[in-house]
């Protein structure tokens, strides 16, 4: 056995063994992002309701965040959705966010405050509307909800702006032709049948208050498609509407209740949203670490799965952060 392994002095396995850990640091230090230090401080990420996608999104962005830049501080805050987002960014209250686009179309259109320092860093995924009814209701289109008890979500929220506009096109007063409710993704499928006749959803596939309840039964609730002719007279209102597209929900999205059947819908795309006074080299990390951690978030959060560098430079209405656009620079083939 000696002569197959000759013996190595403490000396000279110890300097061997100084070389290796040399060689593996140089490597770990080369393989880090831009082989420096990470930034650090605090910022506040402003996602959504508890039970909706945005907000699970952001919290296991914020884990993958924690590995990347772990002296950066990240505080999530709580809101209504895609509105209250862009208005939080906007005027300081949250520094990043995630909103769909034609909220913050809406917002920029209105003239909201500090509409023009809004900057995009990444076209996330994409938002389907979900028009919810109780199994056995006798609503099958949106026209059919003409003096019923609807959730179209919290004020200040995506989906309100979406379910209005839907409303609309259907020739239906939000206000005045239904029993209007502010129910969310957290209330609406526990009140559904006991208090409202449905409700309006928007979120990324599969939400999970949504999949909780078909978990308990594949005859919990119903979708009401949103048909190519509506989403019609929808873009004939203008503005914002152009953000939205027809489009289907894949019956991979709730298959118990869906039972291979996809669902004709509209679909609208969600932003990484900051400001243009926000340090580039924090948005640079920062939107690699959104692109790199794709599949480990995907892995839950299943919308995240399209996360793509390719696209992910789409975000219209808003110009890039030129934090992010030199990321998108340094990985341009």
């Amino acid at each position: 056995m000696s002569k197959m392994f000759p013996r190595i002095g403490r000396r000279r396995a110890l300097q061997g063994g100084t070389a290796s850990l040399l060689v593996v640091g140089l490597l770990l230090w080369w393989l880090r992002p831009w082989a420096e230090e990470p930034p650090g401080g605090a910022i506040t990420f402003s996602t959504g309701t508890r039970a909706g996608v945005y907000h699970e999104y952001g919290e296991l962005l914020r884990t993958e965040i924690d590995q990347d830049m772990p002296d950066l501080r990240v505080r999530l805050l709580t809101s209504a959705g895609s509105q209250e987002n862009v208005s939080d960014v906007a005027t300081g209250k949250a520094d990043f966010a995630i909103a769909a686009a034609d909220a913050v179309a809406t917002y920029k259109l209105d003239h909201g405050a500090n509409a023009g320092r809004l900057r995009g860093m990444a076209r996330l995924y994409d938002d389907y509307l979900q028009l919810v009814v109780p199994p056995d209701s006798d609503i099958r289109s949106v026209a059919d909800l003409r003096g019923k008890r609807v959730a179209i979500g919290l004020p200040n929220s995506g989906v309100r702006l979406i379910a209005n506009g839907v409303l609309k096109a259907a020739g239906i007063d939000p206000e005045k032709d239904i029993k209007p409710s502010s129910d969310g993704i957290d209330t609406g499928p526990k009140r559904l049948g006991h208090g409202l006749d449905a409700f309006f959803w928007s979120g990324g596939l599969p939400t999970d208050g949504l999949s909780r309840l078909a978990k308990k039964s594949s005859s919990a609730f119903r979708f009401v498609p949103i048909d190519v002719g509506l989403i019609a007279k929808l873009h004939d209102q203008g503005g914002a509407t152009r953000y939205y597209r027809a489009t289907k929900m894949p019956e991979s999205a709730y298959p118990t209740i869906q039972r291979g059947d996809p669902v004709p819908t509209l679909a609208v795309s969600n932003l990484l949203v900051t400001r243009s006074d926000m340090d580039p080299r924090l948005t640079e990390w920062l939107t690699r670490t959104v692109i790199d951690s794709r599949d480990g978030i995907g892995a839950t959060v299943h919308s995240a799965q399209l996360v793509d560098v390719r696209t992910a430079i789409y975000t219209d209405p808003l110009q890039l952060h030129r934090g992010a656009q030199r990321y998108y620079q340094s990985v341009k083939p």
